[in-house]
């Protein structure tokens, strides 16, 4: 898939979403109190929702719904993606990072009041690892989950898995009230039927409580007084609503239907002017080109030098000016805010290109360029990124034709390793760099581009060390390594990192954007 399986579920879910078009249904900022005085937020975006159950959720709306409603066992706190800080528990790894000891924090309990106990713990991540459907159980795999007693939980993996507590602080593995839960159908293997009533009902102990959730409007929450966590609710209630344009997102905002937009565009941010607060950053998404190395697939494009001749072919900066605020230039598969990631990317080198396309057997046959066309990224459209592409790579040589197409035509034959040529995009699974291994040879992305582990396998070690690697250190260098070289070779060529931009009203602060749950509803509150 483009990005992980719940960046493409949020794609799908996109495409058949109801959009509202600015109609508030009784919700907007306007008709309910002041957003200063911790009444009502509206919060505009275009749902990715599938379900209020966290076991069974993976896509970005409800990462973010989920997120103010339930806890997990560690959390990333404000901006910083990268550090996992205590939530319910704390923890301690052993030195092989093959054993996870959590404790929970004293007091913690959820909004009907009942205390979080280990038992909770074990149930809520065991139902995740037997719900064999849930898009979510991939989190649980190698993981064994053991009470040590009421308080204290060990997780444990037979190989080493510094990814473990990054992986911990997905909504999905958050933690249930397991009675509560049980009574209204949950299990742990794939008999739950608990999804129904989490549909509809909170079962966490987040600092806020799920009212109502409809998947194609809006999702209502509401304080839960109960909390006894670091992230008070600054709000009564907060109203997330489904707003498929972000045109409309822009005039709410703007009109003062809404406190907050999600999902607007460099240029449409740009001249908010005052009286907006604004939060430009890179995404962890990365929008790339796929070169095929299988020869029964990409025929001409399955010679690594014809890589080489596109990677330097391209003007990044050009191609850049197309994705607006908070946009980058990818410097590799690892995106620049994760560990490991290269400090530079690649440079336009034509005569580079032009020497490496002749070494390539390249003879000026048409190559088809594949794309997702309703699908954009950070407000970054791919069809004038892919003609940008085509004008550059024609001045060094290479004759391509666009052959752009819905995401729900284009995603098979991309997953099923079937594209000569494309252009695509990847997300983390979790907050991690070990989410960019997959494009190692031998892996998930990397078997998309035909690459086999044994067609290189000093890179593929490299995937290897990284996986195994028992301290942070050794981990980042191998992190590093591994960027550099699928910078150097290989069959991707990263392109733009695009910008994701978050608008409030200024009477609302802590405007703060995550790469898992994109906006952080418990950080908001009314400005002083």
């Amino acid at each position: 898939m483009a990005r992980s399986y719940r960046h493409v579920a949020a794609a799908l879910i996109a495409v058949a979403a109801i959009a509202l078009a600015g109609c508030s249904g009784g919700n907007s900022a306007n008709n309910s109190s002041s957003s200063s005085s911790g009444g009502t937020l509206v919060v505009d975006t275009a749902f990715s929702l599938e379900t209020g159950d966290p076991g069974r959720n993976y896509v970005p709306t409800g990462n973010m719904v989920l997120h103010a409603v339930y806890d997990t066992l560690l959390t990333f706190q404000g901006a910083d993606s990268t550090t996992p800080k205590p939530d319910l528990a704390t923890m301690k790894q052993n030195s092989d990072a093959t054993e996870f000891t959590f404790t929970i924090q004293d007091g913690r309990k959820f909004s009907d009041g009942t205390p979080v106990t280990a038992d909770d713990v074990v149930f809520s991540l065991d139902r995740v690892a037997g719900i064999t459907d849930s898009k979510a159980n991939f989190l649980m795999a190698g993981i064994t989950v053991a009470k040590v007693d009421d308080k204290t939980v060990k997780l444990s993996t037979k190989t080493p898995s510094l990814q473990l507590p990054a992986i911990v602080t997905n909504p999905s593995l958050a933690i249930l009230n397991s009675k509560l839960v049980e009574k209204n159908g949950g299990t742990t293997d794939d008999k739950d039927a608990a999804k129904t009533w989490l549909d509809a009902n909170s079962a966490g102990s987040g600092p806020y409580k799920l009212q109502s959730l409809d998947l194609t409007s809006q999702v209502v929450l509401v304080k839960n007084d109960k909390y006894d966590g670091d992230d008070k609710p600054a709000y009564d209630k907060i109203v997330v609503r489904n707003i498929s344009q972000s045109s409309t997102q822009l005039t709410n905002l703007k009109g003062g239907d809404s406190n907050v937009a999600v999902d607007l565009s460099g240029d449409q941010v740009k001249n908010l002017g005052d009286g907006f607060t604004v939060n430009s950053a890179p995404s962890a998404e990365t929008l790339f080109l796929l070169i095929n190395q299988d020869k029964n697939v990409g025929g001409a494009t399955a010679n690594p030098k014809f890589a080489e001749a596109v990677r330097y072919a391209l003007d990044y900066d050009k191609l850049l000016e197309l994705a607006g605020s908070g946009s980058v230039q990818a410097t590799g598969v690892i995106p620049p805010m994760f560990p490991g990631a290269n400090k530079s990317g690649v440079k336009q080198d034509l005569e580079k290109a032009k020497a490496a396309l002749a070494a390539s057997g390249y003879t000026g046959q048409e190559i088809k360029l594949q794309f997702p066309n309703d699908n954009p990224v950070g407000g970054v459209e791919f069809t004038p990124v892919a003609e940008r592409v085509q004008e550059q790579l024609k001045a060094a040589g290479i004759n391509v034709t666009l052959a752009p197409a819905p995401f729900a035509t284009e995603v098979q034959p991309y997953v099923k390793a079937q594209e000569a040529f494309s252009l695509w995009y990847w997300g983390p699974d979790y907050a991690d760099t070990s989410s960019f291994l997959p494009f190692g040879p031998g892996q998930k992305v990397g078997l998309r581009a035909g690459w086999a582990a044994e067609a290189d396998t000093s890179i593929a070690d490299l995937v290897t060390k990284a996986q195994n690697a028992t301290s942070v250190d050794a981990r980042n260098s191998a992190f590093s390594d591994y960027a550099k070289a699928m910078q150097e070779s290989g069959p991707f060529v990263p392109l733009i990192v695009p910008g994701i931009n978050l608008a409030s009203s200024s009477k609302v602060a802590g405007l703060e954007y995550n790469v898992t749950w994109t906006l952080d509803l418990r950080t908001l509150h009314p400005a002083k």
